[in-house]
């Protein structure tokens, strides 16, 4: 198998590259620059995906598997074009390559943010609901599942769509769990509200098992997977703390109390403190990974509770 990944420098994109290679897959990726995890066996086309200066023919010439990893997080005037228009470009040429007879698997890393947050106190995602993003990034992400999956395309061509919850690593550059594990380690954490709220996350490692299952596995044609490893969020917590050698945190406050609190303190910490922030530790969404486990045989690796502590080491 030749496999082509595009955003190979990302988080979830280099550490696929890197599992790739150690399951003997014939690697090439598009890069503005060099892999910033250097790796002799993988080679390396240069190009931007939002510019002009692509080749596609030569970009997809024997490849058997697109991994479509790219994804902007922090400029929301670039989403639409990286997401969107990016790919429509793409499957342009995909339509070329495969009505002159290449196969194509184009697995596509996705969101459960196309789902859109909560209404109600308590839900279970499946891969049955109706999409309803809200924000630039789940908008345009869910928008570029829409050109996939309604796209018309010669019978050579096959797509699968993974949809993780909250992605961790120890090479995530996000702090916002490193943050988390700071105010538990400091003793400045506090349980929102009687009813325990559902930790959505899942390993970088099984997201990337995933994503190759996708691209092996006939049963995946077609199909679009919600991928999860929901925890209590006193489990999560506990296990912040056992990695940092402190005593797990108990205190419980009143929702209420949280809420009026953020309302007034808010402003004045430049967004660093929001209601949407309070809204993820008392949520009690939880994203089914059951389709995954039943066509793909998923069975997470890496509990959220053990191996959290691999952000702290």
């Amino acid at each position: 198998m030749r496999a082509l990944v595009l955003g190979a420098n990302g988080f979830i994109g280099s550490n696929l590259v890197q599992y790739l290679t150690e399951q003997g897959v014939q690697v090439r990726v598009l890069t503005r620059k060099g892999l910033t995890r250097a790796n002799s066996s993988v080679e390396t086309v240069s190009g931007d995906l939002v510019g002009d200066d692509i080749d596609y023919p030569a970009l997809l010439s024997c490849c058997d598997v697109i991994f479509n990893c790219a994804g902007e997080i922090h400029n929301e005037q670039l989403m639409h074009r990286l997401h969107v228009d990016a790919t429509a470009k793409f499957l342009d040429a995909v339509a070329v390559a495969t009505a002159q007879g290449q196969s194509i698997r184009w697995v596509q890393l996705s969101s459960v943010g196309a789902y859109g947050p909560s209404r109600a106190k308590s839900r279970v995602v499946t891969e049955d609901m109706p999409t309803n993003p809200v924000g630039t990034y789940e908008i345009t992400k869910t928008l570029a599942d829409a050109l996939i999956t309604t796209r018309e395309m010669p019978e050579s061509f096959s797509f699968s769509i993974l949809r993780p919850s909250n992605v961790f690593g120890p090479t995530m550059s996000n702090n916002s769990l490193r943050q988390l594990g700071q105010m538990v380690k400091k003793r400045r954490f506090f349980f929102i509200g009687f009813s325990p709220a559902t930790a959505t996350y899942i390993h970088v490692d099984d997201v990337v098992w995933a994503l190759y299952r996708c691209a092996t596995d006939p049963r995946a044609k077609g199909q679009i997977f919600n991928l999860s490893n929901d925890c209590m969020m006193p489990e999560l917590i506990a296990g912040m703390a056992r990695a940092q050698g402190v005593a797990t945190p108990r205190l419980v406050v009143p929702e209420f109390m949280v809420r009026v609190a953020v309302a007034l303190v808010s402003p004045l910490t430049r967004g660093r403190i929001t209601q949407k922030r309070v809204d993820a530790l008392v949520s009690h969404t939880t994203y089914s990974a059951k389709k995954a486990a039943d066509l793909l045989d998923f069975a997470p690796g890496k509990p959220v509770p053990e191996s959290i502590g691999e952000l702290f080491g």
